[in-house]
């Protein structure tokens, strides 16, 4: 009696970018359910009206919503990705002086 070890197939990748957009965040807002994570991505933009107290604009420009397991695998090469980076380049200075909350997102009404 022999044990055949099933056959390994390859398969094929192709990456259609034909209807890709490229756009620029530098905030994400989060919200999720049990089946789901929710993330706006956009622009925090700071607004000056005389008169009036400073105000930030949170302008979505893209959401994405996956499941769970998707989440995890994104987060984890994120977590990856920062990784290389900071071995490469150094730390990443998430909150620099003079800067104080830089990149948080708005409060959410």
């Amino acid at each position: 009696m022999t044990d055949q070890q099933p056959q390994q197939q390859q398969v094929q990748l192709r990456i259609d970018e034909s209807k890709m957009q490229t756009t620029y965040a530098n905030t994400i807002r989060t919200s999720n359910t049990n089946d789901e994570l929710v993330m706006d991505f956009g622009l925090n933009m700071p607004m000056q009206t005389p008169g009036q107290p400073p105000m930030v604009v949170f302008s979505v420009g893209s959401r994405i919503v996956m499941n769970w397991a998707g989440a995890k695998r994104l987060a984890m090469s994120i977590g990856g990705a920062v990784r290389q980076y900071e071995e490469r380049f150094g730390e990443i200075d998430i909150n620099p002086q003079g800067q104080p909350g830089e990149g948080a997102p708005p409060s959410a009404n």
